[in-house]
């Protein structure tokens, strides 16, 4: 079977949480070792400058996310794993795909929409605090896509949309030049978990309800004893599947251990004794990590260093693409 070429790009805007250890980080470091596959794994600094004016809070995060990564096993060998700043060829071929994409196709994007939408039901102008940012956001995340030729893009469903819209650019760019770019198609894991966090809803940053992937042992289990629960008393039945305690523990828990921890919900177990079992559990998982996380954030020199061989590998595939597409528009030397 070909080899199959996947992309994943995570923006450096917060700090790693449980929902994007079980929802992306897990599940992409477990798909890096499939032996048919070729995985590009990116931290997106400029998605990043979107919607954040905070330098401090871009490079803090830029490290933790790589720290975690790192920490959690990815394999920089098999791997390419970079900072998408790090390669030029990226914002050059975004402007050559802005020179092609249809801005009509940009005012269907989702976040401009939702912007416009709530600028309107506050009387305020359309366009109002809308940057060419948030509008081309679109047109970046396909200069990500194309310039590796990725085939397979793991997504959440809020993100399919961008990846549809990657595919007309290549189309039209393929169309008005010559097929330079393949078709990428979005990947999404119906399987996959979106945790809630303490207050039961989606855990976001947004909200202000996550729990921190590396909490310190004291302070994951005081983050883990404030998951809201109802006030049902121990001995009473509960239900499973209307419980954050028990849907993180079924994140986290083999089969045996989910259908067990089941049968103790409906038994009635008091929720201070589900809640110290999900921690221990959790904190098992997590523990050998953490420590290797704890020394990558004392060693920023080498977090740097591993990036910077990243982006040497990535741009050797960057680097090839450019070539082409510079030839297919007409850019270059004269001869």
């Amino acid at each position: 079977m070909a080899m199959q070429r996947v992309l994943t790009g995570i923006t450096t805007t917060g700090t790693p949480h449980l929902g994007n250890y079980v929802g992306a980080i897990r599940p992409a470091i477990l798909a890096s070792r499939d032996e048919l596959s070729e995985s590009f794994f990116f931290l997106a600094d400029y998605h990043a400058l979107i919607k954040c004016r905070d330098p401090a809070l871009i490079r803090q995060s830029s490290k933790e996310i790589a720290a975690t990564w790192l920490a959690l096993g990815l394999d920089i060998e098999k791997a390419i794993f970079y900072r998408q700043s790090d390669i030029p060829e990226i914002s050059e071929l975004n402007w050559i795909l802005c020179c092609s994409a249809a801005k009509g196709l940009m005012n269907r994007a989702h976040a401009y929409k939702a912007a416009v939408q709530a600028n309107e039901e506050a009387g305020e102008d359309a366009d109002i605090a809308v940057t060419m940012g948030l509008f081309s956001y679109p047109v970046l995340m396909a200069a990500d896509i194309l310039m590796f030729n990725a085939a397979k893009i793991p997504v959440g469903r809020d993100q399919i949309q961008h990846v549809e819209m990657a595919r007309d650019i290549a189309q039209r760019f393929n169309h008005n030049f010559t097929d330079v770019f393949s078709l990428p198609e979005a990947v999404v894991d119906e399987d996959g978990a979106v945790l809630q966090g303490t207050d039961g809803r989606k855990m976001s940053k947004s909200y202000n309800n996550t729990i921190p992937l590396f909490l310190a042992e004291k302070s994951l289990r005081k983050a883990i004893n404030k998951i809201r629960t109802n006030l049902l008393e121990p001995g009473v039945p509960k239900d499973p599947d209307d419980s954050t305690v028990f849907q993180l523990w079924a994140a986290f828990a083999s089969v045996e251990e989910t259908a067990r921890m089941r049968n103790e919900f409906q038994a009635g177990i008091a929720w201070g004794e589900a809640k110290k079992q999900l921690f221990e559990l959790i904190n098992s998982e997590l523990a050998d990590a953490r420590d290797n996380y704890m020394r990558l954030m004392d060693d920023p020199g080498h977090i740097e260093a591993v990036l910077l061989q990243g982006a040497q590998r990535a741009r050797q595939y960057s680097g090839e693409m450019i070539c082409k597409v510079r030839e297919a528009v007409g850019i270059g030397a004269i001869r």
